[in-house]
Parts: structure tokens; C-alpha cells; sequence
């Protein structure tokens, strides 16, 4: 017997959910128990596979931090102690809060997937599973990206001609380029800033409650971590396995996934 647990406020797009069922039942067999884990919210976003799919929603009562996950894994251990146990287990999340549920459902037989969106895949989970189900477009970014590798070095050269034309626009701008340059000059750069440095900026982060992604820009600008033309947004998506946005497009709440230090 197969079971599937979808945590979806994680695993939260119709399209990977559709996916991960399709690579299931292709690589592992017919999926007996098939249930969804999540906020009312995140449930009616995947109201279209739960009923092509016949997936059983368990709506969880929303408080602070992981009811849901712990929802789905007490569930699973129930699961996991039933006459049939099941041979095989398939987490939909990537979080690396389920790494204990896998090491006691692995420690009773039961070989045990994740599925997961590449970018919310916790690099220190990967390993306590017997595999890992990519779904997404990233996924498919992410296998191609070292053939893609060659080109952008090659746009890096071309901007030489641009370099003639910068000085003719210097004159009219001359007071811009250095209110610019000495703005620059205090800002932390994008690439030295830290995962410590951000939760320094803004502790609020540290409960990994939802915060408005306005505040934390804010914090960020304050302690000069984020020039103000930058994006907060591509700053904290530097670190996928540490925060994550809502919603995926235009976000506008982040909050903290991983371990503090």
C-alpha cells in the first residue's frame, strides 16, 4: 500500500500536485491513501486535484507555528502501526521538520519519498529519504542549469560599446551619480550580506511567524543592509532554505523556515 500526505501549505500548487501523483503512480504504483493536510485557505487552492483526485482534505486549525505538519505526522505514525502497514510513504513537503517522522517510519520498513518544489526542498532533508520527487518549473531549470552556464559569461564582455556613451550622459547627471555612488558606498553589498546578518536586522523573523515583506524592507534599508532600489524579496530568496515568501508571485509576507543560529 501507498500512502501520499500532502502538507499544502507547502506543497501548495495544483499543477505540482497533479505532477507528483502522475511520477508516483508511474514509478511506485497506485496510490491507496491519498490526503491533504493545510489552512482553509491552502485547501480551496487545491480544490481542482482534490476532487479530480479524490484527495481527503483535514483542515487544520490555524495557530502560530507547525499544527500542520504535526497534523500529517501523527497521522502518518497511525498509519504506519495499522494492519496492512503500508510499504511505502510519500511526504509532500520539503520542510526539514519531518526528518524525525522519516527516520521512525524508515525504522519500521517503510521506505519513504519526498515530494517537493526544488526551492523548498531543505538541503539537510535530502539525505534522510530513500528519494526525492522534484516538481515545478524550477526542477527542470535546476537539471539544465550547467549546460546554461557558458552564455551569461559571454553577456558579461559585450557591455564594452555601452562604456562610449556613459561619458556624454555624466555631465547632466553629475549630482545623481554621486548621491548614487555615496548611497552605495554605506550599503552592505547583496553577496556579503548573511543569513545572521538579516535575522540581526529584523529579530522579528526568529518567532518564523509571517511578517509584511514592508516591514522587513524597512529593517533592512534602516541597517543599511539594502539600498533603497533594491528588492527585499530577491535579498531573502537568496536563502531558499531559510525564509519563505507568500504569495510566490509578488510576494508580500516573508517568514523564517529554518533554524535560527
Amino acid at each position: 500500500m501507498i500512502v501520499f500526505l500532502i502538507d499544502a501549505d507547502n506543497l501548495s500548487s495544483p499543477a505540482w500536485v497533479n505532477e507528483a501523483i502522475n511520477s508516483i503512480e508511474a514509478t511506485e504504483g497506485p496510490i491507496a491513501v491519498r490526503r491533504a493536510y493545510g489552512s482553509a485557505e491552502n485547501l480551496k487552492g487545491l480544490a481542482e486535484p482534490l476532487r479530480d483526485w479524490a484527495i481527503r482534505p483535514f483542515l487544520n486549525v490555524y495557530l502560530t507555528k507547525n499544527t500542520t505538519d504535526m497534523a500529517l505526522a501523527v497521522d502518518a505514525m497511525e498509519l504506519a502501526c495499522q494492519t496492512p502497514a503500508p510499504h511505502t510513504v510519500v511526504v509532500g513537503s520539503g520542510d526539514a521538520d519531518f526528518v524525525p517522522l522519516v527516520v521512525r517510519l524508515r525504522e519500521r520498513g517503510i521506505k519513504v519519498l519526498c515530494v517537493s518544489e526544488y526551492r523548498k526542498m531543505a538541503p539537510e532533508a535530502l539525505k534522510a529519504y530513500d528519494g526525492v520527487i522534484y516538481v515545478g518549473r524550477t526542477a527542470a531549470a535546476h537539471a539544465t542549469a550547467t549546460p546554461k552556464a557558458p552564455p551569461p559569461a559571454k553577456k558579461a564582455a559585450a557591455p564594452a560599446p555601452t562604456a562610449k556613451k556613459a561619458p556624454a550622459k555624466k555631465a547632466p547627471t553629475i549630482k545623481k551619480v554621486a548621491a548614487k555612488a555615496a548611497t552605495a558606498a554605506s550599503v552592505t553589498p547583496a553577496d556579503r550580506v548573511t543569513k545572521d546578518m538579516v535575522l540581526e536586522a529584523i529579530p522579528k523573523l526568529k518567532t518564523g511567524e509571517w511578517i509584511p515583506i514592508s516591514d522587513a524592507a524597512k529593517a533592512l534599508h534602516d541597517k543599511k543592509l539594502l539600498s533603497k532600489s533594491a528588492s527585499s524579496a530577491r535579498l531573502f530568496k537568496r536563502f531558499p532554505q531559510s525564509f519563505e515568501l507568500k504569495p510566490e508571485k509578488q510576494p508580500n509576507q516573508v517568514r523564517l523556515t529554518g533554524a535560527a543560529d
